[in-house]
């Protein structure tokens, strides 16, 4: 089998973009333009990947990680100049290379693997990835002859008026012979106005070569939407959205307004389960089947288990069970873990806590790390004093116990199995199985105070 390579361009700083992060880094549906296209590389089993790198070359891989190799392009010199700093990893290897841009973030594995396979089918040297478009401006112009075959690309800078007519566009992703590219690299020279070695260029050397030059246009112009500016950025936001949104629509998951539900591309929803608008579903996100999510509920790297409603809430890093209410208003922080039955209601804040099955609090109250068995009670305006300043320290509330309303339990203290709290006081120390406990000061009236006064 024909081994793939894979280079991507993600050396540019993308001053147009007017942002102290560098452009590739910028999110489109909550993960940065070059990690959708890692993804995707990943898919079409790729053997070696090279990440490009120059502007905050650490930042990218620290998102990227050991998933690509890493070449430094010290000076942006042109995508010409980019790809040749991997030749040094590539070189005199016998194969397939994909040039990817690193701003294309609408880029499918699908599309890729289409290029590839025309690459592959036409015996070509190099294969450029076009689109058609009726608005142009700012892309590299593909010209072709008489016969339909592609003779050159003539960049927007450096293009003619008559050139600047053409419709078909560079999407910036080619394929080429391994050896082929960085032999025909070497030959790229830098007069044009912006005194840059371009990628393209290899395009017009290996045709005066009389070597076989392909292009493959794909249908959908949108997908190699190029980033360099906060408008495309916009427009790139839109159209992954759209795409996200439409795919678990056909999977069985219901939309009230789908432009204004926000998912992002690693989460997974169940079937039968309805998005209200305002939803925001982020990071490596479970929704499962049956649920009502919203409106305007946020949920990130947290997993919510089937016929669970969460309205009005937040929810980060969390486990939710089945059958379970939330909201609205409520927040779950981090490490949070809710079983089955469980209710979580108006102005409640969890965080790093358990709460057992069929436990409840509904509103008004502050339980952070706590232990909280199952079929517990916890009233209105309770909270786990857990900070002393210093450290945090563990509540534990066993089951059965019921809190009444406006308690403080100071931590580190235990409320027994099937205890109660009265009302209004202040734990301090443990309560014993089966209890009472009232921490509170006897009330006293003073008659007459006021008329004195």
């Amino acid at each position: 089998m024909i081994k793939r390579f894979a280079i991507v361009l993600a050396a540019g700083k993308g001053t147009r973009m007017k942002s102290d992060l560098y452009k590739v880094l910028h999110p489109v549906c909550g993960k940065p333009m070059v990690q959708h296209i890692v993804d995707q590389l990943e898919q079409c089993q790729i053997d070696e990947m090279v990440t490009i790198v120059g502007h905050g070359a650490e930042k990218v891989k620290g998102h990227l990680g050991e998933r690509t190799q890493y070449a430094l392009q010290a000076e942006q010199l042109g995508t010409g100049h980019a790809v040749m700093q991997a030749e040094q990893m590539l070189k005199n290897k016998q194969g397939i290379t994909m040039v990817v841009c690193g701003d294309t973030p609408l880029l499918t594995r699908e599309t890729m693997d289409a290029l590839i396979e025309h690459h592959e089918s036409t015996n070509a040297k190099a294969t450029i990835l076009t689109a058609y478009t009726n608005e142009p401006t700012g892309y590299g112009r593909v010209l072709r002859d008489s016969a339909g075959t592609v003779e050159k690309i003539v960049e927007q800078k450096d293009a003619s008026e008559v050139e600047k007519q053409v419709k078909e566009i560079n999407t910036g992703t080619y394929c080429f012979d391994n050896e082929t590219l960085f032999e025909a690299l070497k030959r790229v020279g830098n007069n044009n106005t912006q005194g840059e070695y371009y990628l393209p260029d290899v395009i017009e050397i290996l045709q005066k070569d009389g070597e076989i030059v392909a292009a493959y246009q794909t249908e959908d112009f949108h997908e190699t939407i190029g980033v360099n500016d906060r408008v495309a950025l916009s427009q790139a936001e839109k159209w992954m959205k759209k795409r996200i949104n439409e795919k678990w629509m056909r999977e069985g998951v219901s939309f009230i307004d789908p432009e204004q539900t926000y998912i992002s591309p690693d989460v997974t929803i169940g079937k039968d389960t309805t998005l209200h608008p305002g939803t925001v579903l982020l990071g490596e996100t479970i929704i499962g089947e049956r649920c009502q999510i919203g409106p305007h509920t946020e949920v990130k790297n947290s997993k919510i288990g089937d016929e669970t409603v969460v309205k009005q809430s937040v929810v980060h890093s969390s486990l939710v069970g089945n059958w379970v209410a939330i909201g609205p208003f409520s927040h779950l922080r981090p490490e949070t873990t809710l079983a089955d039955h469980v209710r979580v209601g108006n102005f409640v804040e969890l965080k790093k806590m358990s709460m057992g099955q069929g436990s409840k609090a509904s509103h008004l109250s502050y339980l952070g790390d706590a232990e909280i068995g199952a079929s517990v009670n916890v009233g209105c305006g309770s909270i786990t004093v857990n900070y002393d300043g210093e450290k945090k320290y563990l509540t534990k509330i066993e089951d059965g116990a019921f809190i009444g309303c406006n308690s403080n339990l100071i931590a580190p203290v235990t409320v027994g199995k099937g205890s109660y709290v009265a009302a209004g006081s202040t734990i301090t120390d443990n309560v014993p199985q089966e209890s009472l406990a009232i921490a509170r000061e006897r009330q006293s009236n003073k008659e007459g105070y006021v008329k004195k006064k």
